[in-house]
């Protein structure tokens, strides 16, 4: 990270920090679902820069409990859902949908597979397909879904959880942009 971009960050984290509670937890619910890793994050602050929001991001989450990564899950529509997209997740739907922009230019039977990898998925792990979009094609997340389905449970859960850390941290980078230009 750039000398300019851990100012600018730093300056994200300075108005986070700022914020009362209830919208600095609103803002931590749009980058993790799970409301014991928001409130870890709440109890973390006043957080000194990017470096210790960042490092304070991934030890909550690495305390986290299978049911709390399952909660966080249920904040992300299916990948290349986009009505789900639009109406469950109105607050994050700009960040998804960049995150999933990858999906938006698929084939008809890159969809319609992604479709149904996506529910042969949820039936057998009980939880949604989870992958770091960003910068993916579609046929590449319909490759790793693939690749990911015949996983056990409890394999593919560490591996959703790690996915779901990433997601958090690009959306830690926006959440942090975004409070500058507010």
């Amino acid at each position: 990270m750039s000398q300019e971009t851990m100012a600018a960050g730093g300056a994200g984290v300075a108005r986070l920090n700022a914020l009362a509670v209830v919208p600095a937890r609103q803002l931590l619910e749009s980058c993790c679902g799970s409301k014991t890793w928001v409130a870890a994050m709440l109890a973390e602050r006043p957080l000194a820069n990017v470096i210790g929001l960042k490092s304070s991001a991934r030890e909550s989450f690495n305390r986290l409990t299978d049911a709390d990564w399952k909660e966080a899950f249920k904040r992300h529509p299916r990948i290349g859902d986009v009505a789900s997209l639009k109406a469950k997740f109105a607050t994050t739907a700009t960040w998804a949908s960049g995150e999933q922009a990858g999906a938006a230019s698929a084939s008809e039977e890159i969809f319609k597979a992604l479709n149904e990898g996506n529910e042969a998925y949820f039936k057998k792990h009980g939880f949604i397909f989870i992958v770091c979009a960003t910068g993916k094609s579609a046929a590449e997340m319909l490759a790793s879904l693939n690749a990911r389905l015949p996983n056990d449970t409890e394999k593919e859960l560490r591996i959703a959880a790690e996915e779901q850390m990433k997601i958090t941290d690009l959306r830690l980078d926006k959440l942090l942009s975004d409070l500058l230009l507010a």
